[in-house]
């Protein structure tokens, strides 16, 4: 798998963790350095380690569904990207209190599991079409943490507008890699 696929669906994946840590920043009256570099660990942190353990876990899986594994990653792929779409129309997801208190840790833990279990799943495709999760993994925590870091700093002035469509965006192009793995796999 290509640089430019694994960045894609980085991007792709970092998409709640974006609008999430926009959210973050609303919540924040006067964000400091910080304040942006704790969503951008803990989100880039545990984007970085789910596929990890999904990858792990596909190990144990993977000579079982080897001869459709293309169907898996696709359903996979399409099942998160989906899910993305159908929560961003839905909205209300995600809090919009402009000047609220700075996140507990607690809730930093369970909005970074939250955010990254897209990419348990992601983690497991990589598993089943036998692509090296270490280098995809890095790149993940390294998009994401960026992300978040900006979503941060973006904050209560854009968010209302943004976090919406970014997981739209996310959501596609997550579909769109697991169209063009399918496809890949038919052939």
């Amino acid at each position: 798998m290509g640089f430019w696929t694994v960045f894609v669906i980085a991007v792709g994946l970092s998409m709640d963790a974006f609008a999430v840590s926009v959210a973050n920043g609303c919540r924040i009256k006067r964000v400091t350095l910080r304040d942006a570099l704790r969503p951008g660990w803990w989100f880039g942190g545990f984007q970085m380690l789910m596929p990890v353990l999904g990858w792990f876990g596909g190990l144990a899986l993977r000579d079982l569904i080897q001869s459709f594994s293309h169907w898996v990653a696709f359903g996979l792929l399409v099942f998160v990207g989906g899910k993305m779409l159908v929560e961003a129309v839905r909205g209300g997801k995600h809090e919009d209190e402009c000047g609220a208190e700075r996140r507990s840790t607690r809730d930093m833990l369970v909005l970074a599991i939250a955010t990254s279990i897209d990419a348990l799943a992601v983690g497991l495709s990589l598993s089943v079409l036998r692509v090296s999760i270490w280098w995809p993994a890095l790149l993940i925590g390294l998009v994401t943490f960026t992300f978040s870091l900006a979503g941060t700093f973006l904050g209560c002035s854009i968010g209302k507008l943004v976090k919406d469509k970014a997981e739209i965006l996310g959501g596609l192009v997550l579909i769109g890699i697991g169209i063009r793995i399918l496809l890949q796999g038919l052939h």
